[in-house]
Protein backbone atom coordinates (compact mmCIF):
# COMPACT_ATOMS: atom_id res chain seq x y z
CA UNK A 1 0.00 0.00 0.00
CA UNK A 2 1.33 3.43 -0.98
CA UNK A 3 2.13 5.79 1.87
CA UNK A 4 1.43 9.57 1.69
CA UNK A 5 4.95 10.50 0.53
CA UNK A 6 5.76 7.50 -1.67
CA UNK A 7 7.83 8.74 -4.61
CA UNK A 8 8.71 12.06 -2.96
CA UNK A 9 12.30 13.25 -2.57
CA UNK A 10 13.00 15.64 0.28
CA UNK A 11 16.26 17.54 -0.21
CA UNK A 12 17.57 19.11 2.98
CA UNK A 13 20.23 21.74 3.63
CA UNK A 14 22.80 20.85 6.31
CA UNK A 15 24.16 23.85 8.24
CA UNK A 16 21.37 25.66 10.06
CA UNK A 17 18.69 23.26 8.88
CA UNK A 18 19.59 19.70 9.83
CA UNK A 19 22.42 20.42 12.24
CA UNK A 20 23.37 23.33 14.46
CA UNK A 21 26.98 23.52 13.28
CA UNK A 22 27.53 27.18 14.19
CA UNK A 23 29.43 26.58 17.46
CA UNK A 24 32.14 24.49 15.78
CA UNK A 25 32.38 26.79 12.75
CA UNK A 26 32.70 29.77 15.09
CA UNK A 27 35.44 28.01 17.05
CA UNK A 28 37.39 27.45 13.82
CA UNK A 29 36.97 31.09 12.84
CA UNK A 30 38.11 32.34 16.23
CA UNK A 31 41.11 29.99 16.08
CA UNK A 32 42.15 31.75 12.86
CA UNK A 33 41.49 35.22 14.24
CA UNK A 34 43.39 34.56 17.47
CA UNK A 35 46.42 33.35 15.50
CA UNK A 36 46.34 36.72 13.69
CA UNK A 37 46.18 38.60 17.04
CA UNK A 38 42.61 39.66 16.33
CA UNK A 39 39.66 39.64 18.73
CA UNK A 40 37.32 36.65 18.73
CA UNK A 41 33.90 37.22 17.21
CA UNK A 42 30.72 36.41 19.17
CA UNK A 43 28.21 34.04 17.60
CA UNK A 44 25.53 36.73 17.53
CA UNK A 45 27.64 38.82 15.15
CA UNK A 46 28.65 36.01 12.79
CA UNK A 47 25.55 33.76 12.82
CA UNK A 48 24.16 35.07 9.53
CA UNK A 49 27.46 34.26 7.77
CA UNK A 50 27.60 30.61 8.81
CA UNK A 51 25.89 29.28 5.70
CA UNK A 52 28.07 31.28 3.30
CA UNK A 53 31.24 29.25 3.68
CA UNK A 54 34.55 29.49 5.52
CA UNK A 55 36.04 32.25 3.38
CA UNK A 56 32.99 34.47 3.88
CA UNK A 57 33.22 33.91 7.64
CA UNK A 58 36.91 34.81 7.67
CA UNK A 59 36.25 37.96 5.67
CA UNK A 60 33.50 38.93 8.09
CA UNK A 61 35.75 38.23 11.06
CA UNK A 62 38.37 40.59 9.67
CA UNK A 63 35.71 43.24 8.93
CA UNK A 64 34.42 42.89 12.48
CA UNK A 65 37.96 43.63 13.66
CA UNK A 66 38.35 46.49 11.15
CA UNK A 67 41.42 44.64 9.88
CA UNK A 68 42.81 44.49 6.35
CA UNK A 69 42.58 41.11 4.62
CA UNK A 70 44.76 40.11 1.72
CA UNK A 71 42.95 37.65 -0.58
CA UNK A 72 46.13 35.69 -1.35
CA UNK A 73 46.75 35.28 2.38
CA UNK A 74 43.13 34.19 2.79
CA UNK A 75 43.47 31.50 0.13
CA UNK A 76 46.95 30.27 0.96
CA UNK A 77 47.08 30.53 4.74
CA UNK A 78 43.88 31.45 6.58
CA UNK A 79 41.39 29.24 4.76
CA UNK A 80 43.57 26.09 5.09
CA UNK A 81 44.12 26.90 8.78
CA UNK A 82 40.34 27.20 9.24
CA UNK A 83 39.68 23.89 7.47
CA UNK A 84 42.39 22.03 9.37
CA UNK A 85 41.03 23.15 12.72
CA UNK A 86 37.41 22.60 11.74
CA UNK A 87 38.13 19.11 10.40
CA UNK A 88 39.77 18.17 13.69
CA UNK A 89 36.89 19.56 15.79
CA UNK A 90 33.99 19.10 13.39
CA UNK A 91 31.47 17.80 15.91
CA UNK A 92 32.76 18.96 19.27
CA UNK A 93 29.53 20.90 19.79
CA UNK A 94 27.41 20.38 16.66
CA UNK A 95 24.07 18.60 17.17
CA UNK A 96 20.90 18.03 15.15
CA UNK A 97 18.25 20.64 15.83
CA UNK A 98 15.49 19.59 18.27
CA UNK A 99 12.99 17.22 16.71
CA UNK A 100 15.11 16.56 13.62
CA UNK A 101 15.73 12.86 14.09
CA UNK A 102 12.11 12.02 14.90
CA UNK A 103 10.93 14.03 11.88
CA UNK A 104 13.39 12.24 9.58
CA UNK A 105 12.14 8.89 10.84
CA UNK A 106 8.55 9.99 10.30
CA UNK A 107 9.24 11.19 6.76
CA UNK A 108 10.98 7.93 5.88
CA UNK A 109 8.05 6.03 7.35
CA UNK A 110 5.70 8.02 5.13
CA UNK A 111 7.65 6.81 2.10
CA UNK A 112 9.89 9.80 1.36
CA UNK A 113 13.46 9.53 0.16
CA UNK A 114 15.75 11.92 2.04
CA UNK A 115 18.81 13.64 0.61
CA UNK A 116 21.28 16.30 1.75
CA UNK A 117 21.93 19.26 -0.56
CA UNK A 118 24.63 21.42 1.00
CA UNK A 119 27.17 24.06 0.04
CA UNK A 120 29.58 22.42 2.46
CA UNK A 121 32.26 20.40 0.72
CA UNK A 122 31.46 16.73 0.22
CA UNK A 123 34.13 15.57 2.65
CA UNK A 124 33.08 17.90 5.46
CA UNK A 125 29.37 17.19 4.96
CA UNK A 126 29.97 13.45 5.15
CA UNK A 127 32.19 13.86 8.22
CA UNK A 128 29.50 15.81 10.09
CA UNK A 129 26.79 13.29 9.26
CA UNK A 130 29.07 10.34 10.05
CA UNK A 131 30.12 11.86 13.39
CA UNK A 132 26.46 12.27 14.33
CA UNK A 133 25.70 8.74 13.09
CA UNK A 134 22.90 9.89 10.77
CA UNK A 135 24.43 9.34 7.32
CA UNK A 136 22.30 6.25 6.76
CA UNK A 137 19.15 8.40 6.93
CA UNK A 138 19.96 9.77 3.47
CA UNK A 139 19.96 8.06 0.11
CA UNK A 140 22.16 10.81 -1.33
CA UNK A 141 24.52 13.49 -0.01
CA UNK A 142 25.60 16.12 -2.52
CA UNK A 143 28.12 18.71 -1.37
CA UNK A 144 29.19 21.83 -3.24
CA UNK A 145 32.16 20.15 -4.91
CA UNK A 146 30.14 17.13 -6.02
CA UNK A 147 27.58 19.28 -7.85
CA UNK A 148 28.29 20.87 -11.22
CA UNK A 149 27.26 24.23 -9.73
CA UNK A 150 26.40 24.98 -6.12
CA UNK A 151 23.26 26.55 -4.67
CA UNK A 152 21.54 28.86 -5.50
CA UNK A 153 22.01 27.36 -8.96
CA UNK A 154 19.18 24.95 -9.67
CA UNK A 155 21.66 22.34 -10.92
CA UNK A 156 22.80 21.51 -7.38
CA UNK A 157 19.27 20.78 -6.21
CA UNK A 158 18.24 18.91 -9.35
CA UNK A 159 21.39 16.79 -9.29
CA UNK A 160 20.68 15.94 -5.65
CA UNK A 161 17.18 14.78 -6.56
CA UNK A 162 18.57 12.68 -9.40
CA UNK A 163 21.24 11.16 -7.13
CA UNK A 164 18.44 10.17 -4.75
CA UNK A 165 16.57 8.45 -7.57
CA UNK A 166 13.80 11.03 -7.46
CA UNK A 167 11.80 13.09 -9.90
CA UNK A 168 11.49 16.85 -10.13
CA UNK A 169 7.68 16.61 -10.12
CA UNK A 170 7.75 15.09 -6.61
CA UNK A 171 10.50 16.93 -4.80
CA UNK A 172 11.11 19.92 -2.54
CA UNK A 173 13.87 21.59 -0.56
CA UNK A 174 14.09 22.40 3.15
CA UNK A 175 16.55 25.13 4.11
CA UNK A 176 17.29 28.16 6.23
CA UNK A 177 18.51 30.86 3.85
CA UNK A 178 17.78 32.92 0.78
CA UNK A 179 20.42 30.80 -0.98
CA UNK A 180 18.21 27.76 -0.44
CA UNK A 181 15.10 29.72 -1.32
CA UNK A 182 16.59 30.86 -4.63
CA UNK A 183 17.81 27.34 -5.43
CA UNK A 184 14.27 26.01 -5.01
CA UNK A 185 12.84 28.91 -6.99
CA UNK A 186 15.36 28.39 -9.80
CA UNK A 187 14.42 24.71 -9.90
CA UNK A 188 10.71 25.62 -9.72
CA UNK A 189 10.20 23.51 -6.59
CA UNK A 190 8.44 24.11 -3.26
CA UNK A 191 10.63 25.42 -0.46
CA UNK A 192 10.21 24.98 3.29
CA UNK A 193 12.01 27.72 5.24
CA UNK A 194 13.02 26.87 8.81
CA UNK A 195 12.92 30.01 10.92
CA UNK A 196 15.33 28.64 13.56
CA UNK A 197 18.31 28.56 11.17
CA UNK A 198 21.03 31.04 10.32
CA UNK A 199 19.66 32.99 7.36
CA UNK A 200 16.70 34.93 6.03
CA UNK A 201 14.33 34.82 3.09
CA UNK A 202 14.52 37.25 0.20
CA UNK A 203 12.41 40.41 0.39
CA UNK A 204 9.64 38.90 -1.74
CA UNK A 205 9.28 35.14 -1.20
CA UNK A 206 7.28 33.34 -3.85
CA UNK A 207 4.00 31.44 -3.45
CA UNK A 208 5.75 28.09 -3.02
CA UNK A 209 7.54 29.14 0.17
CA UNK A 210 6.34 27.61 3.46
CA UNK A 211 7.62 28.77 6.84
CA UNK A 212 8.00 26.40 9.79
CA UNK A 213 9.24 27.13 13.29
CA UNK A 214 10.40 23.63 14.25
CA UNK A 215 11.10 20.20 12.80
CA UNK A 216 8.00 18.74 14.42
CA UNK A 217 5.82 20.67 11.94
CA UNK A 218 7.71 19.63 8.82
CA UNK A 219 6.09 16.22 8.10
CA UNK A 220 2.57 17.70 8.17
CA UNK A 221 3.72 20.62 5.99
CA UNK A 222 5.14 18.23 3.42
CA UNK A 223 1.99 16.11 3.45
CA UNK A 224 0.02 19.28 2.69
CA UNK A 225 2.34 20.14 -0.20
CA UNK A 226 2.18 16.59 -1.56
CA UNK A 227 -1.59 16.54 -1.44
Amino acid sequence: MATPLTGWTIAIDLDGTLVDTAPDLLAALNHVLSAENLAEVPLSDIRAMVGHGAKAMIREGFRWNAAELDESELNQKLWPKFLDYYSAHICDHSVPFPGTLDALDELAGLGASLAVCTNKTQMLAERVLDALDISDQFVAIVGADRASQKKPNAAHLLETITAAGGRRSRALLIGDSDTDERAAQNAELPFIFVTFGYGDLTANPGPQVYRVQNWEDIPDTIKTIAA
